[in-house]
This record gives C-alpha cells, structure tokens and sequence, in this order.
C-alpha cells in the first residue's frame, strides 16, 4: 500500500465514524498457532500475526510488538526469554560514565533487530489495504534499560553531561533504526518512551523530547509518521511530548483521557487508553464491550480521538475480547 500520511490523518479526522488503533499483535498467535517466543526471534512469525489482524479487523493501521529489549540487546544487553513471556532486559549493561564514553553504538542488524526490520518488510507486503507501523523504544526508555532506571534517575540529577552522552548514542541508533524500518516498507513507527512518564515536565523535555525530536526530524514526512506512546503520569507533559512534531501521541491507561484531549491540538491524532490487562485480558467480553462504549461516549466530541490499548495487549489476551472491542466500536458508530 502506498501511504500518504497527510491523507490518512484527513480522512481519520474528517470521518463521522470513531476508528480504532489498538496495540495488537501478540493475540495473532492463537491464530497462527505460534509461540511467543517465535513472534520475537522470528521476523515471519511475527509478520503473520501482524498480517492476520489486520485483515480480521478494522483497525486503522498493523501493528507491530512493543519489545523493549530489542534494542538494548543490540547494545549487548542481557534478555531473558521465555516460551510464552514477553522477553525483558535482565542485567544492566553500563554500570559507570566512563563506560558510557567508551559504549560504542551498534549497527542496525545486530540482534534480533535484523528480525524486526525483517516483519515490517514481510508484513508491509502481505497488508495492502492499510499501512504497516513498526514498534521501537524512545531514547530516555533505552538509557534506562542500557544504565538502570534507578540509576539514570539519579545521573540526570547529579552529571547531566554523562546523561546526555548515553543519550545521544542512543539516539544515534535509534534514528538509524528508524531509517531501516521505512526503507522496509513500513509507514511508521510507534516510539514507546514510558519512562519519560517518570519524569518531571522539565526533564521529561530536556531527557527526552528533544531527543525524541531529532528521531522525527529525520526520518517523518509524507510517507512515514511517528506516533509517540508514553504510558506515565503525561497530564503534565503533554506541552513537552507537542514539541517533538510527531504525528500523532498515544497514552496509557494511568491517565484520563479528558485530561489529556484538551491539551492535544485539534489536527493531531490522540491515542488511548483502554488497560491492557485489566480490560483486555483479565475482563470478560461483556466488560470489554462495555468499557469501550463507555471511552467512546466520553470522548465523542473530540474528533481526533482514535480509541486504543493504553499499551501493548499482552499474551493470552482472548479473541473473544478482541471482537468485543471491535463489536463496540461498530455498534457506537451506529
């Protein structure tokens, strides 16, 4: 599908109808009768699954996984992995700011990297009806997984200088990243910086996005959008998330929506913020069903509002919540 950003976001905002962009890619594995394990080693395993819901549903846009240890394995961090968990970063990898000054930054490909370009492309070219957006972690979130987050807490606080440093390396290769996703084929990216969510409206600018800035400036125009995801406390920082110029800003369920849409210009997207686990996965399908027409009720006078997961639907989310947050939405559009 060729992908004209500024199109899509008109014919989103200009739409009568309440769409949808739910963070959805793990569910695909009940149809395509993998493990998670494949999804996050395996580039075609996971462009199945991206490719199967977005042919079963109506949702805006395929979508690939939030994993956020790939990058900082690329850096050489440690990840555990399991058959049916989500894999983390189980050790921290710089542990003083003269590591930081000899980190080197690694080459797109390293890691599982390589398999995560790998999806989009196979994805982009099995989904010819909607695009195709790739999932990668923001800058302030990598340094915390690559130095601790405790640790980069306190380093913003007491050498600033050495913060920045990690930061620019990480930002280095996040960029470059972000390149290889849209030579690819995808039509953009979901930036997931939920650590930003821990900061104060100050450092959440000066930490994260200016950096996050510099992600979009290179690699966003009429053919591949950033969507910036922060799933903390962002009532207060949503003035600073503005400034980086991203296409369009998706939230988490720690926050309320009507706290957030008067803040969000009226030409630009909002996303948000059913829970994950809460609704998603642990609710029934009536609740599901329920809580959606309840979001969608609240937010009807927004037309930039597009109804989502407040963050990525974990494993073992049913189907039968799936549906009944699509039979949701049809029925509100009604």
């Amino acid at each position: 599908m060729k992908f004209n950003s500024e199109d899509w976001i008109q014919k989103t905002l200009s739409s009568k109808k309440k769409h949808a962009l739910p963070i959805i890619t793990y569910p695909g594995l009940q149809i395509t009768g993998k493990k998670v394990i494949d999804l996050v080693t395996n580039g075609e395993a996971q462009a199945a699954c991206v490719a199967v819901l977005a042919s079963r549903y109506s949702s805006l846009a395929g979508v690939m996984v939030m994993d956020l240890s790939v990058e900082a394995e690329s850096f050489g961090s440690p990840i555990k992995f399991n058959d049916g968990e989500i894999p983390t970063v189980s050790g921290r990898l710089i542990k003083s700011t003269e590591e930081i000054q000899s980190l080197s930054v690694p080459q797109v490909g390293t890691a599982r990297t390589g398999e995560y370009i790998r999806a989009a492309s196979v994805a982009a070219s099995r989904v010819t009806t909607k695009p195709v957006f790739g999932g990668m972690i923001g800058p302030y979130s990598l340094a915390g997984r690559l130095f601790d987050m405790t640790e980069m807490m306190m380093l913003i606080l007491t050498d600033p200088d050495a913060a920045h440093e990690l930061l620019k390396k990480c930002t280095a290769f996040l960029i470059d990243y972000a390149r290889a996703y849209k030579l690819a084929g995808a039509a953009g990216i979901v930036i997931a910086e939920p650590a930003a969510g821990l900061l104060s409206a100050d450092s959440c600018m000066d930490f994260s996005s200016v950096y996050v800035k510099q992600i979009v400036d290179a690699v966003q125009d009429e053919t591949f959008i950033i969507i910036l995801h922060n799933c903390g406390n962002t009532v207060p920082l949503v003035p600073s998330m503005l400034t980086t110029g991203s296409a369009g800003y998706h939230f988490g369920n720690a926050v309320d929506m009507m706290d957030i849409l008067p803040q969000i210009p009226k030409n630009i997207l909002a996303f948000g913020n059913l829970d994950p686990v809460g609704i998603f996965k642990m609710a029934d399908a009536a609740s599901v069903k329920s809580k959606t027409k309840l979001l969608l009720e609240r937010c009807k006078g927004y037309n930039n509002f597009v109804i989502s997961s407040g963050c990525d639907v974990p494993p073992g989310t049913s189907l039968e919540n799936i549906d009944a947050f699509y039979e949701a939405i049809d029925e509100f559009n009604k």
